[in-house]
């Protein structure tokens, strides 16, 4: 009889925590995912602003060379975060705790010559 409590109590505890992990993970009111898809010659982020907070972007590599993705702030050269070497038919992610205010997308596919930029916003959530 001892024994089937113990095995019930094994069972029950990781499940307790699995449940309350799942409860946390939504309570801190989340984060925004934006794809993102790179080619050979373009560079599509599906939207152009989300709310101030975390914010993940998921770079899909559609071409055939490998890319990187780069957000900049709003003079272009200061790096807020970046996510290199996507190889053709990858996808991954860069998250960042973005501040209001206007940022930069930049995709460079195959990795030599311009990038293509595009204008990005994070709005204020008040």
């Amino acid at each position: 009889m001892i024994t089937r409590h113990r095995w019930a109590i094994a069972f029950a505890l990781p499940a307790s925590i699995l449940t309350l992990g799942a409860c946390t993970g939504s309570a801190s009111g989340g984060e925004v995912t934006v794809p993102v898809s790179s080619t050979d010659d373009g560079c599509v982020v599906a939207q152009t602003s989300a709310p101030a907070g975390n914010v993940v972007f998921a770079v899909t590599n559609d071409g055939s060379q490998e890319t990187e993705f780069y957000l900049y702030k709003d003079d272009g050269t200061t790096i807020v975060a970046e996510v290199e070497h996507v190889g053709p038919g990858l996808t991954r992610e860069l998250a960042a705790s973005l501040e209001p205010g206007t940022y930069m997308t930049s995709c460079d596919p195959g990795m030599d010559g311009d990038d293509i930029r595009a204008e990005f916003v994070a709005t204020d959530a008040g």
